[in-house]
């Protein structure tokens, strides 16, 4: 369903109910789609902080390239 941002704050709480539902819910302004309302996924509680203590896993083999550091610098103008 698409509605305007009008009706958007006014059937707020309807909208809510319908995309808990599963329906596609798109706001749009002057019949431009401009934002999506869905549901929050769930946290599973199954990934924690140290997930990996333990594991292997390989770097890639630019993680430590003195190029792409000086690239990624001069991207967020770090001297």
């Amino acid at each position: 369903m698409q509605v305007t941002i009008h009706e958007a704050k006014t059937q707020l709480s309807k909208l809510i109910a319908a995309a808990e539902r599963g329906e596609e819910v798109i706001i749009a302004r002057r019949d431009k789609p401009v934002v999506r309302l869905s549901m929050v996924e769930e946290f599973s509680g199954k990934t924690r902080i140290g997930g990996l203590k333990g594991r292997k896993f390989k770097m890639g083999d630019k993680f430590d390239d003195p190029a792409l550091n000086a690239e990624i610098a001069k991207t967020f103008h770090i001297p």
